[in-house]
């Protein structure tokens, strides 16, 4: 068996580099068209960062796995073809701020579809709309010019969550396979489960209709950042009541009908899946007439930038109603620990905020690079609601400032705000840091990941999301 990847990003790669480490007789091939990244994975700098993945890419590369830009090459030999390609929401045309673009998808099926010369298994890794799978068959049946080449279509969404991708293909809650309910669509979805049965046990292979697979993908991103807002939500009453979030949030996660995952308060959540998978959501709700449906789930997406905004409004007024010209050090730029992923992290909204309010901002982080910094702050991006909140607006480049020391970033500062968990964040010498910065010192801790008692023995004012505020938030200036 030979297997293609069309697209070498954060979960193409790591997803074929486990099924090249579990599945030593099965040739694997990455496929990309960017230079750059491929020779990133053929080299000892991975392109992407994420824990125990260099180890697994080593392990395989060379003997069953291999990064190639020969798109054409390897997907017209292979027998299954995976596409990992982006489904960015829509910046034009019909659907725009809210639906898939679909560009990428299509143009991949295209490619398969020039260079198909076999029957072939064609694999959606990428979390698109229900339905894809339809208009992508019509696309892959319309431009091969061998009528004897059959396309078999499934929907196999990926749940893997970055900083923990490794330990999520190793050990999966569950690999999930959509296809047609037909003789070929059964022979399909079993070959590919064969595949992950090489180390995933046949229980966790679950085996659904391709609209079923589809949605899952959707409705699973949606319902996780559903209860990341609503513990944000419960995150302001608490800090006006005097209630704590941590409290609050352990006494219902113990109810097994709850559970306690995505249950910590936080600025806000990020990433490459949530806001635009459930925007899509809300699309799809719209275009089929379940407006309600679709106005459900975008206050998901409101309370999210809610927290974001009534952060950067708890340092203004914290700080006395002003921050201009005030060194504000941002720890923490990646929109969770243990990667270098930005994609709509928190504190693109946030730091921008701080810097039209007058703010100096520097912003340290241990993974992510100075260019995407000053891209993800400068760059325009689509406003998807109606009335586009003025602190989001990009920056100037020379706005920003950059240390890759955390000590560096807070000397002379005003205030901390912590917008990563990172661990190293825990284990700082908070004494020194607090003697390098202006009087009285904050800290604003988004993340709830640091000891905030030991922080005020310090003399620090401390924020955490959530906590009862102490006396010196509670007065006014």
């Amino acid at each position: 068996m030979k297997i293609a990847c069309i697209g070498a990003g954060y979960v193409g790669g790591p997803t074929m580099a486990m099924i090249a480490k579990k599945c030593p007789e099965i040739e694997v091939v990455v496929v990309d068209i960017n230079e750059a990244r491929i020779a990133a994975w053929n080299s000892d700098k991975l392109p992407i960062y994420e824990p125990g993945l260099f180890e697994v890419v080593k392990e395989a590369r060379g003997r069953n796995l291999f990064f190639s830009t020969d798109v054409g090459k390897h997907v017209g030999e292979a027998d299954i073809v995976f596409v990992s390609v982006n489904t960015p929401t829509k910046t034009s045309g019909v659907g725009a701020g809210k639906a898939a673009d679909l560009t990428y998808w299509e143009g991949a099926a295209r490619v398969i579809a020039s260079v198909s010369t076999s029957s072939k298994i064609i694999v959606e890794k990428s979390t698109v709309p229900v339905k894809t799978a339809e208009a992508i068959e019509k696309v892959l049946r319309r431009n091969c010019k061998d009528s004897s080449v059959h396309f078999e279509i499934l929907s196999n969404p990926e749940f893997l969550a970055e900083g923990t991708a490794i330990e999520d293909l190793t050990m999966p809650d569950r690999v999930l396979i959509g296809g047609k309910d037909t003789e070929t669509g059964r022979a399909a979805i079993a070959s590919l489960a064969s595949v992950y049965a090489h180390w995933v046990p046949e229980d966790r292979i679950l085996r659904t209709n391709l609209w079923s697979a589809e949605l899952s993908k959707l409705t699973a991103n949606a319902m996780l950042a559903q209860r990341i807002s609503s513990v944000n939500s419960i995150s302001a009453l608490c800090e006006a009541t005097g209630a704590d979030v941590q409290q609050v949030s352990k006494a219902i996660g113990t109810d097994s009908r709850i559970g306690p995952k995505f249950l910590n308060a936080s600025v806000g959540f990020g990433g490459s899946c949530f806001q635009k998978d459930i925007l899509n959501l809300v699309y799809i709700c719209e275009t089929v007439g379940l407006q309600q449906v679709a106005d459900y789930w975008n206050q998901v997406i409101l309370m999210n930038d809610y927290q974001k905004d009534r952060f950067v409004q708890r340092v203004i007024s914290a700080m006395f109603n002003t921050i201009s010209k005030k060194k504000i050090a941002v720890y923490g730029f990646a929109f969770k620990k243990d990667t270098g992923d930005t994609r709509e992290t928190p504190a693109i909204d946030v730091c921008r905020g701080l810097v039209a309010d007058g703010a100096n901002v520097c912003v340290y982080d241990p993974e992510v690079t100075d260019d995407q910094i000053h891209a993800d702050l400068t760059q325009q991006t689509y406003e998807w609601y109606d009335h586009p909140n003025p602190r989001s607006a990009p920056v100037d480049k020379k706005a920003i400032g950059i240390s890759h020391d955390p000590m560096e970033a807070a000397n002379d500062a005003h205030a901390i705000c912590i917008l990563t968990e990172w661990d190293e964040f825990k284990h700082y010498d908070y004494q020194k840091v607090y003697e390098s910065m202006h009087k009285p010192a904050f800290i604003f801790d988004g993340r709830n990941i640091l000891d905030h008692a030991k922080l005020r023995e310090i003399g620090f004012i401390v924020y955490a999301v959530g906590k009862p505020l102490e006396a010196f938030l509670q007065k006014e200036y």
